[in-house]
């Protein structure tokens, strides 16, 4: 068999080792101190043209000196190794993931002998969570170095682009509202829109974290443990007025999962007509009526228990907001007024609301 690359010398002094391909005619450097070691590196090239399966073996052999287990370790043994690290609703999620259809061809091969088309295939067929959970159980086995090099570059993968998401609306919150004729649910979902919270830390809410002679409610956010203050509004006070005066709030609620109570969200939404909105957009649809109405978006971070301007800024990216002119707040200036914090309005031809010094 004829070899495909050669080995050519250039220089003046011959130092100068180049590769030919001979079948493309491309030149490459081999950059090496002599042509003894220019001579191995044709030898190994052309020997790996040939014996494709004989360099896995061999690969195979050197890394069993680190690592025993390279040759038969497959993905779903990586899968179940990831999943040991997670607990509580993390490990339930990585649970739904394995059962992936798209994913579950996968799990059998051995990690060392998986190519990039595997992955690519198994991203095509599957969704945007077949993304998310491949890139992670990817990332795993490299830093595990059960890889020893990515088999999908990190710029190659497919973006993640998840489902647009949208906030609910007063009016069909208070289509939920009346709707709904379990008391408990319905003072769920009022204080879900009342606060912004996510619907584990509504639901998990007790008595103990009401300070009724400050009329703030405090929580500390499951999914970041950062610490959620909100002043209690007379709506909110009404709807706490009728829940339990000790230990939980949502006794029942508490004690479901959140897919579940997702689901019986969606069967009210469903029944009404409403789609496109889960338990989540109530948390976008405060942070939309924050900026809304000009309420300053370092106590919205507060409310929503964020640490991140960028974050709210995400959730409120739906909010409409008419800005007054800066002619108007120049104008003002120049009278000596006093500006209250700017309030944008929605509506047309509404005007800032400013109190100057000659009206008060």
């Amino acid at each position: 068999m004829k070899n495909r690359f050669r080995l050519i010398v250039r220089g003046a002094r011959g130092k100068g080792f180049y590769c030919v391909d001979t079948k493309t005619g491309k030149r490459t450097s081999l950059r090496a101190p002599d042509r003894d070691a220019a001579e191995q590196v044709i030898l190994a090239r052309n020997q790996a043209l040939r014996q494709p399966s004989l360099n896995l073996q061999i690969a195979k052999a050197y890394l069993a000196g680190s690592d025993s287990g390279v040759a038969t370790r497959t993905w779903q043994q990586a899968l179940d190794a990831l999943m040991a690290t997670k607990s509580g609703p993390t490990q339930r999620r990585w649970g739904v993931a394995a059962k992936d259809k798209a994913l579950v061809p996968l799990f059998a091969k051995v990690i060392i002998e998986t190519g990039a088309e595997d992955l690519l295939n198994a991203l095509r067929r599957g969704t945007v969570s077949t993304n998310v959970h491949l890139r992670k159980l990817h990332n795993f086995c490299l830093a595990m170095t059960w890889l020893p090099w990515p088999l999908v570059p990190k710029p190659q993968w497919p973006a993640i682009r998840f489902g647009e998401k949208r906030s609910i609306t007063a009016d069909e919150h208070a289509r939920i509202i009346a709707r709904e004729g379990n008391p408990e649910r319905r003072a769920f979902y009022e204080l879900c829109w009342h606060l912004g919270g996510s619907q584990s830390d509504i639901a998990e809410l007790s008595a103990e974290d009401i300070d009724w002679k400050q009329s703030v409610i405090s929580y500390l956010r499951r999914k970041t443990r950062s610490a959620a203050q909100i002043h209690l509004g007379e709506s909110v006070i009404e709807v706490l007025r009728g829940l339990p005066v000790t230990g939980p709030l949502f006794p029942y609620l508490r004690t479901v999962r959140s897919c579940d109570r997702a689901t019986e969200f969606k069967q009210r939404c469903t029944a009404l007509g409403i789609t496109g909105v889960t338990l989540h957009s109530y948390r976008y649809a405060w942070a939309e009526r924050a900026k809304t109405c000009g309420y300053p978006e370092r106590f919205a971070q507060e409310a929503l228990g964020h640490n991140s301007k960028a974050v709210h800024r995400a959730y409120a990216r739906n909010a409409v907001v008419l800005l007054p002119s800066l002619e108007e707040y120049e104008t003002a200036a120049r009278k000596g007024a006093v500006l209250r914090f700017p309030a944008p309005f929605v509506a047309a031809g509404v005007k800032d609301p400013l109190t100057t010094a000659a009206s008060s």
